[in-house]
């Protein structure tokens, strides 16, 4: 018999409450994070994982893959990596009658959810290796193309306070990300929790959830939660509000702004919003789920002038006075 939408509504809750659950018996605390990096993974959206050494990042993302029943590859960016060690390359094997054919061997793009460690360790020709299998979902090696596995999800990390020797995203590759999400150091309580768990001779496994379908059904679910013609109007004022010369700029935007965000900003917080309010167990978008993605999407977006590097001024507080 078929489910009501009601039925399905109800049963997504469950599914959105058990991941939850199983997550946090691994992650301690980081419950923005989770719910952010959820939400990207939910509008088929990369993110960017910005924090110091040390805070689990890795963890993150592989609980995050297996609790979903996802595949998950990490790569660990070096400035000695080659475009051929991300999409794999075509060798030259050779049979027992001694004829000989190229074969093609995938590389570590080929998987469901991957972990780009230190992503701005790389050269750009590598980087953009990348970027282009982010955008395109599909990669070119000696003259054929091949899809990439649905869904396909990429978590890059940098770390925010090491730059000798990084070779910075440009701000054309950065849009690209969904969100940037930013980890900061656990509270007390919880890093005492951390320590008590990692003591004993047993890590908690997280039990495995959904599969790849499962994944790509609740993608599709997604898009089908409203969004009320008063929220797009917010979302453009927004936007158009990180534009130095728009008539909707704030004073921080045209003293410490020198480009604002394009279009892709607004396609995605609309689809953030969406997410966000579907984990929430919203009915529709509200401005209370529009508040909860603006510093993810809109902070690797602005490009800060002199004045706010001089001043040092961060983007998010530029982005705080737009609402």
């Amino acid at each position: 018999m078929e489910q009501t939408p009601e039925e399905i509504w109800k049963s997504l809750q469950a599914t959105i409450s058990d991941i939850r659950r199983e997550t946090a018996r691994v992650i301690v605390g980081q419950q923005t994070v989770v719910e952010q990096m959820l939400a990207a993974l939910l509008c088929r959206g990369h993110c960017l994982l910005v924090g110091v050494p040390g805070l689990a990042k890795t963890l993150l993302v592989s609980t995050l893959g297996q609790v979903l029943g996802l595949n998950f590859r990490r790569i660990q960016f070096t400035p000695d990596l080659m475009p051929s060690d991300i999409v794999g390359s075509e060798i030259l094997q050779g049979s027992a009658e001694g004829s000989r054919r190229f074969e093609f061997v995938p590389g570590p793009v080929f998987t469901n959810l991957l972990l780009a460690d230190e992503i701005n360790r790389t050269p750009p020709k590598t980087q953009a290796a990348l970027l282009e299998a982010m955008q395109e979902k599909q990669v070119t090696v000696a003259g054929t193309t091949r899809n990439l596995s649905e869904p396909f999800i990429v978590y890059a990390t940098q770390n925010p306070v090491e730059h000798e020797g990084t070779y910075p995203l440009p701000e054309a590759q950065l849009d690209r990300f969904f969100f940037q999400i930013n980890i900061d150091y656990p509270t007390p309580a919880d890093e005492e929790e951390i320590l008590r768990r990692t003591a004993g001779p047993d890590m908690p496994e997280p039990q495995v959830l959904l599969s790849p379908d499962k994944v790509l059904e609740m993608q599709r679910v997604v898009t089908s939660v409203p969004v009320p013609d008063d929220i797009y109007t917010l979302i453009v004022k927004l936007v158009q509000s990180t534009r130095p010369d728009s008539p909707h700029a704030t004073d921080m935007v045209r003293r410490y702004v020198a480009c604002g965000a394009g279009p892709r900003a607004g396609q995605c917080l609309v689809a953030a919003a969406r997410a966000i309010a579907m984990l929430r167990g919203k009915f529709s978008v509200s401005e209370q789920e529009v508040k909860a993605v603006l510093l993810p999407v809109l902070r690797h977006r602005l490009i800060p002038n002199y004045t706010a590097t001089g001043e040092g001024v961060s983007m998010e507080k530029v982005i705080d006075s737009l609402m």
